[in-house]
């Protein structure tokens, strides 16, 4: 953090409780870099110590309750954090903004900071001063920036706090602090005054991550909501906390073999049926599942374990909450004040106004801010759609189109590619993932080319298409054979993640298993069948928690899922079926290395409608890498089936999703198959192989 010219020295506070004072020896608070701040504040070097206070005997008078002292005046903000700030290039405003414990002039205590430019009035509120607006107002900078700042003593780390604004309006408003780095569990909603200080012992895969984190390396994602994935079989309405899910979460990833975990969003949310996607807290990590620290604990164990952590980043909208970011100050702070291009219509919440400098280095410091203190290797940001467009599920009329006359959102445009660069500039090794649903150009471009600048996009397209083809009878499928092979098309255009996301298993869409058709056989076949297309198709992959092992119910996120599926062996073959595509695709350069290269993939059979059969090779950088996968649409076996491959030689069956350890019925190529000179599928050389029923078999060159 920043040196500035104060006496200030930065150390953790005593622990404060609602109701009981404890007394206790803080820790120091380390500090980062100078490079990561625009200005600095001295660090104490030692422990510091808090009053001690002695506890009244049962023959000693109690003493008279007194309230910790007034408001001191004192600031972490330089001039050029001003000017930073006030031209929307701060990026680290969570070292300054919110609640900090500090020394001052020899006494712990806490700084807030909170921005409020429409307020006539503000104070801070809490239990430690019984919630009393009159006591400890902040006071308001002079240099017009609308932050009101100070400095009270002898309350810290743990205390709850909100923010009374009586604003120029008259309208009176307690707020919640919208950089707390914690918050009371909903249905509560006061902040807490907190210390994120980590000792990380994740040194090598930080050094490492970039290895894992490139557009030419395996990148398969598991997604998770942490409050369903798992519940104590003895309590089914507990949740899981942070801690708990190191020791369950984290190797089952592992075992299951996927390179990186999602979370949904895990920022505070008020309405826990929202899954998180109405965010009130921004800087806090739900204390739904514990403690900041504790979700540090969990992220630095996936790390040990090898494996990266991507949150959901929401920036597109808010609830409107009476104690949360909407009319923060009485006025439209944080959202446009034209509901045309404030209020979103499909989830009755509220949009940022991301014209407004200081909203926009609210955003891109909060992704910064888990980016740096969390540790965390990705942001998957949500609802993108909804931002690039003003005219986003609004009817004619609801409106209004940008200078050029367009429905493009500018301000929303200008903020991601600003977004995406700063994630970049800060933290080259790590993935900005865009849930983007139109054919916006170039939303996995750099910006420099006039693109977004995302890492990757959801290839909802092709999730759409193979998803209604699968949910087709096999019967049938002959007459849909373009919806399987339309992706190819347009495949390279951008970076590509293809994804059964959480989306796809709710609100009566079904479970992945029952959208397959046919008996229970059929179903459990062709669900193997498109996890195998997934796997070997150009792209890299998400999977939605559950979908791993076949669950046969809808998603819902007020239980656990349902892992007594798994005592039956068409459940396990799922799940094992899963444990091996994570194999193959980590082992099989041609797989991952020109995932986003059309030179990476090449159709042999395209045009098989009437068998509803697909051939087609995926290539690495080295020719001996190369792939043949063909896929059987139907539940007709076939015996003896011909493919072209790029080479003489021996081929060898690599992986069948028909294996009987899948539940399958065993049909395959158990011994190489040696390639003739018959020419096929336009090359010099073939071979003769058994393609089982609804299932998938790959081939590579070998002995």
């Amino acid at each position: 953090m920043a040196k500035t010219k104060t006496t200030g020295k930065e150390a953790p506070a005593e622990k404060s409780s609602a109701k009981k004072t404890k007394s206790a020896e803080t820790k120091v608070i380390a500090e980062k870099s100078a490079k990561k701040s625009s200005s600095s504040t001295k660090i104490a070097e030692k422990p510091a110590k808090a009053a001690k206070t002695k506890s009244p005997t049962k023959k000693e008078a109690m003493p008279a309750v007194t309230l910790p002292n007034k408001v001191q005046v004192f600031s972490r903000f330089t001039d050029f954090d001003i000017s930073l700030f006030k031209s929307g290039k701060h990026y680290r405003l969570y070292e300054k903004m919110g609640a900090h414990v500090v020394e001052f002039n020899g006494v712990i205590g806490t700084y807030f900071a909170v921005w409020a430019p429409n307020a006539q009035y503000l104070s801070v509120i809490g239990n430690f001063n019984f919630w009393d607006r009159g006591t400890h107002a902040l006071y308001v900078r002079w240099d017009g920036s609308g932050i009101w700042e100070g400095f009270i003593p002898n309350i810290g780390d743990g205390e709850t706090y909100k923010y009374f604004i009586k604003s120029t309006t008259g309208e009176e408003l307690e707020k919640s602090d919208p950089f707390a780095l914690r918050w009371e569990e909903p249905p509560r909603t006061a902040s807490i005054v907190a210390d994120t200080y980590y000792e990380w012992k994740d040194t090598k895969w930080m050094k490492e991550r970039y290895k894992h984190n490139a557009l030419d390396k395996p990148y398969s994602v598991y997604e998770v909501h942490i409050g369903s994935w798992a519940r104590n079989p003895e309590s089914p309405d507990a949740f899981y906390s942070y801690k708990d899910l190191e020791d369950k979460l984290v190797p089952y990833v592992k075992e299951m073999g996927f390179t990186h975990v999602e979370f949904m969003p895990i920022a505070e949310h008020p309405y826990y049926p929202s899954w998180g996607y109405q965010v009130s807290g921004y800087y806090a990590a739900s204390s739904r599942y514990g403690t900041p620290k504790q979700l540090m604990g969990l992220i630095e164990k996936f790390h040990q374990e090898g494996i990266g952590v991507i949150l959901d980043w929401v920036p597109s909208h808010f609830p409107g909450d009476a104690h949360s970011l909407y009319n923060f100050d009485g006025t439209h702070l944080y959202e446009h004040a034209d509901m045309r291009k404030g209020f979103h219509p499909d989830w009755k919440s509220y949009i940022f106004n991301y014209g407004r400098n200081e909203v926009r280095a609210f955003l891109i410091s909060n992704a910064i801010f888990w980016l740096d203190i969390y540790h965390v290797d990705g942001l998957r940001v949500d609802a993108v759609a909804s931002m690039l467009y003003l005219d986003y599920s609004r009817k004619d009329g609801e409106w209004e189109a940008n200078i050029y006359g367009g429905n493009e959102n500018l301000e929303a445009i200008s903020l991601l590619k600003e977004f995406n660069q700063a994630c970049y500039a800060y933290f080259p090794d790590t993935q900005t993932i865009a849930e983007e649903s139109t054919s916006f150009t170039g939303v996995s471009r750099p910006v420099y080319t006039g693109g977004l600048g995302f890492g990757m996009k959801w290839m909802m397209g092709w999730m759409h298409d193979t998803i209604k083809y699968f949910q087709t009878d096999p019967l049938f499928r002959r007459y849909h054979h373009n919806q399987i092979t339309f992706s190819l098309i347009y495949a390279f255009t951008e970076n590509f993640m293809l994804p059964f996301s959480h989306d796809e298993v709710v609100y009566g869409k079904g479970s992945m298993l029952n959208k397959m058709p046919g008996d229970e056989w059929q179903k459990f076949a062709n669900l193997r069948l498109v996890y195998s297309y997934m796997f070997t198709h150009p792209g890299t992959k998400l999977m939605f928690m559950g979908g791993e092992f076949g669950q046969g119910t809808e998603w819902d996120f007020s239980k656990s899922l349902d892992w007594y599926v798994l005592e039956y062996p068409n459940h396990r073959g799922i799940q094992e079926v899963v444990k091996s595509l994570n194999k193959l695709y980590k082992s099989e350069p041609a797989l991952y290395e020109k995932a986003f290269v059309g030179s990476g993939f090449e159709w042999i059979d395209g045009g098989n409608s009437s068998d509803s059969i697909l051939v087609y090779s995926r290539k690495g950088h080295d020719a001996k890498n190369d792939l043949v996968i063909a896929l059987n649409m139907t539940p007709n076996p076939h015996q003896g089936f011909r493919l072209g491959v790029p080479d003489s030689g021996n081929w060898k069956e690599i992986f069948n999703s028909d294996d009987k350890q899948y539940w399958g019925s065993g049909m395959g190529n158990a011994k190489a198959v040696h390639s003739e000179k018959i020419h096929w599928h336009g090359k010099e050389n073939s071979i003769s192989v058994n393609l089982p029923p609804l299932g998938a078999v790959v081939f590579k060159q070998g002995k």
